[in-house]
């Protein structure tokens, strides 16, 4: 590897006793098992050094695991996505400063692009000569499209039973999309086998985990840029393996480590679809373990039945006084036309499933409705059109004509 290959990280550590050991294509400690992550000496970074960098992600690559020169490497240059003040929504529900922070316009419309980048860095400083995921959609987009702009083979893994258009999506960009009969956790059981037999696989999720995890802290780091330099009092996420929520919470102490926005408190709260909820289950019990279950949700980018960072997560929401929830199928649905119709914003079911949270929330009086609170839109609804395509349609057919359209009353 070059001397600065991967910016200021100086090590991976172990999440569960602490021990480090050399950067390297390592996810699991050698003393304990325990999961690894980047841990970093950063330099003196201020927020016009930041201000003055790209309009991608790579304006906080202080603060990331890759080198100095990354914007001279071909990637898909995800990031600074839009945060929205949504005033309409907030209207309906009754909170008072509500901003939806819109991942669905990345290059491959999902925030799988930001995780991608940082994993695709570390694949090519770890000289791999594939690129790979197990994914429940998103990611596999993300993937073919990184690997296909960077010109590195890329193989992707995603259950048989995906939605198509998330099939698709992979497939235009990759001629070796593999179908796996089974579900999420089933696909990464094999892709880590895969990467145990095979020299030179970067899974992305898997072997080169640690890295592409931190691509997560991007979101963070936007929102409190975009917010004045300011940490939002009240944040909702989705969560599948839970990584992202946990990252955004990295990228928040961090800023605060840092001097860039003040220290004060900020409650985090995940989202789950109930059909796959063993996180939101644990923190209602009070309990410390997550235990796996069988997914059976139409939000199936959430559904993973045995979340990696499910235990990190119940001690974010803990620590910040924030919490789990979970709603129906139905809420799903009912979440995605709500977004749309309020504030002109399509997004998946893991969006709708944030926002079905979020109004739940409210409803029970978990959420306080007059502090600041940012809701995170992961995807795009193009992607998970089946989910609603029974729910809406024509409100009326009618012939050509004036009288019948007077007829319709919507005159």
């Amino acid at each position: 590897m070059r001397a600065g290959a991967f910016g200021h990280a100086t090590a991976l550590s172990c999440r569960e006793c602490g021990h480090r050991i050399d950067l390297g294509p390592h996810y699991a400690c050698p003393e304990c098992f325990g999961p690894l992550e980047i841990a970093y000496d950063f330099p003196a970074v201020t927020a016009s050094d930041i201000e003055a960098g790209p309009r991608n992600i790579w304006r906080y690559k202080a603060l990331l695991p890759v080198p100095d020169d990354i914007e001279e490497s071909p990637n898909t240059e995800p990031g600074f996505t839009r945060l929205l003040k949504a005033h309409n929504l907030g209207r309906e529900l009754g909170i008072e400063h509500l901003w939806v922070k819109d991942d669905s316009t990345n290059p491959t419309n999902s925030f799988k692009d930001r995780v991608v980048a940082c994993a695709l860095s570390a694949a090519r400083e770890f000289g791999s000569k594939v690129f790979a995921c197990p994914s429940t959609g998103n990611l596999a987009n993300a993937v073919a499209a990184a690997g296909a702009r960077a010109g590195i083979k890329t193989v992707v893994f995603i259950p048989a039973d995906l939605e198509k258009p998330k099939q698709v999506n992979s497939a235009v960009y990759t001629d070796s999309l593999v179908a796996v009969n089974g579900n999420y956790d089933d696909v990464n059981r094999l892709a880590s086998e895969i990467a145990g037999e095979e020299e030179g696989w970067a899974f992305v999720n898997v072997n080169v985990r640690p890295y592409y995890a931190e691509g997560s802290k991007t979101l963070g780091f936007e929102i409190a840029e975009q917010l004045g330099w300011r940490l939002p009092d009240q944040i909702v996420i989705p969560v599948a393996s839970g990584s992202q929520l946990t990252k955004v919470d990295k990228a928040f102490r961090e800023l605060i480590e840092l001097g860039l926005v003040e220290d004060k408190p900020y409650r985090v709260f995940g989202a789950q679809a109930a059909g796959c909820s063993p996180v939101s289950a644990a923190f209602k019990a009070d309990q410390q373990v997550v235990r796996p279950v069988r997914p059976d949700t139409i939000a199936k980018s959430l559904a993973i039945g045995n979340p990696a960072d499910g235990v990190y997560v119940l001690d974010v929401c803990r620590r910040t006084g924030g919490a789990v929830e979970d709603v129906t199928d139905d809420e799903v649905r009912q979440g995605i036309l709500l977004l749309a119709r309020t504030e002109g914003i399509f997004t998946e079911t893991a969006g709708g499933t944030t926002v079905g949270v979020l109004k739940k929330l409210v409803e029970t009086g978990t959420l306080d409705p007059t502090l600041e609170t940012v809701v995170i839109n992961t995807g795009m609804g193009l992607k998970t059109l089946d989910a609603v395509s029974d729910e809406v349609g024509a409100a009326v057919t009618i012939d050509p004509s004036y009288g019948a359209f007077v007829a319709t009353g919507l005159a």
